[in-house]
């Protein structure tokens, strides 16, 4: 490579007009015109028209759409509608050339459908459209991060290869592991628990795991989970934490990506706050006025959630579920001992978020263990926890790839995930 790049295509403003340039970037698109040729450069950060006339224009020679290469020129004004100014070039380096025709139009001329995008998935990144859904997701990460830090959640890291099932249940991935068998987490419940000893609050962005065989568009077999745990909260004050997470979320990529909006073609709307709380019994009382036969301590399906969906539309709790329906680690009410400290954050019938208060007391956590047939001698490590003073309690957690659908209006879980692992994709 002849010269280094010394701009972002977005840096360049008319100041730097009559000034020489660098550029670097891909060629979105080219356009030969007797003895001058117009190449659309593009970066990450923009698009910039390149003019190359006369030996330069010569030399040439065929260079495909996509390809990569640096530009060195002078920015000059332009009577292009679509740019502000132009680049008259110098020197022009080929760095990578692109097969053509590629399997993937990364301008959208040709559409392509998801699994073709997936299969070529970096190549998918220079349609403007799923980078910006990218770029987002950058932004909603950064916001998240800064409203824990800012209300003294401490980051932590906690392991995905485990010894035991962490919540119970048989979803779980199984590996070899130096002779052992071991599972891949599918969620830090015990350890986030644990942490609250010495961190008091905590709260993990990570990937976890969970090998259930659903072919839906909000099931993924590794997703990315917004965990919290807090000592000394109870079930509404983590509620208040969560709500103002999301419409922090909302409100920061509202304002600071208009740009990601405008390409994506969907306009972000802060929420109503607060969000509406409405307990499991008066779900069930909505779903009997539909006719819907239900009885306290059914779970609620997809389609009873769709019917509450469409009565409280947008972001809602869903609270003080039976504790049958619960895990082992959620604490009753001590009004009525049949229903729980839980809830669950929906959209619609979207479940977003899961959490509750925990309970910190040994012995009942042995006697819950038995009830729902686990073993509490599996759970040794983590009920020696509570020995040492376990504070009281609080968390949740909230998957951030549905968060990140409510947010851009797309329904399908594997638009905002760089590389979706399902029952059915394991590569690229």
């Amino acid at each position: 490579m002849g010269f280094v790049k010394t701009h972002d295509i977005s840096e360049l403003t008319s100041e730097l007009i009559g000034k020489e340039v660098v550029l670097g970037g891909w060629i979105e698109d080219l356009r030969k015109l007797g003895k001058m040729t117009f190449i659309t450069l593009r970066d990450v950060s923009g698009i910039s028209q390149i003019i190359v006339k006369g030996e330069l224009n010569d030399q040439l020679g065929e260079i495909n759409r996509q390809s990569v290469v640096s530009v060195k020129g002078i920015v000059q004004d332009t009577k292009a509608r679509d740019f502000d100014f132009e680049i008259k070039a110098e020197e022009i380096d080929v760095l990578a050339k692109a097969i053509h025709p590629l399997p993937v139009d990364p301008i959208g001329r040709v559409e392509s459908n998801i699994d073709t995008r997936l299969n070529h998935r970096a190549l998918d990144m220079r349609n403007q459209k799923t980078a910006s859904i990218f770029k987002l997701r950058h932004h909603v990460l950064a916001s998240l991060r800064k409203t824990l830090s800012d209300k003294k959640f401490i980051e932590i890291t906690t392991p995905k290869i485990i010894g035991s099932a962490s919540e119970g249940g048989a979803d779980l991935f199984s590996l070899e592991y130096f002779g052992k068998t071991a599972y891949l987490a599918q969620s830090p419940q015990l350890y986030k628990e644990q942490m609250t000893i010495g961190l008091e609050r905590v709260f993990e962005i990570s990937n976890f795991y969970r090998a259930e065989k659903s072919h839906t568009g909000r099931h993924l077999s590794e997703f990315t989970s917004v965990d919290i745990e807090a000592a000394f909260m109870d079930y509404n004050d983590v509620m208040d934490v969560l709500e103002s997470l999301v419409m922090e979320v909302y409100k920061h990529t509202s304002e600071s990506c208009k740009k990601e909006q405008e390409t994506i073609g969907h306009t972000i709307e802060v929420p109503k706050s607060p969000f509406e709380r409405i307990t499991y019994t008066q779900a069930l009382e909505e779903l009997k006025s539909e006719g819907e036969k239900v009885e306290f301590g059914d779970d609620l399906l997809d389609s009873h959630l769709r019917i509450i969906g469409q009565n409280h539309p947008g972001f809602f709790f869903l609270m003080d579920w039976p504790m049958k329906l619960k895990p082992f680690y959620i604490r009753e009410k001590d009004e009525d001992p049949e229903l729980s400290r839980s809830f669950d954050l929906q959209y619609g019938y979207l479940e977003l978020s899961s959490g509750g208060t925990r309970l910190h007391n040994t012995d009942v956590l042995k006697t819950r263990l038995k009830e729902q047939g686990l073993d509490p001698a599996a759970f040794a490590d983590h009920l020696q926890t509570f020995d040492w003073g376990m504070p009281p309690h609080s968390g949740w957690g909230m998957g951030l790839d549905r968060l990140m659908t409510t947010l851009i209006g797309i329904d399908n879980v594997r638009e905002v995930v760089l590389y979706p692992r399902d029952p059915d994709r394991l590569k690229p």
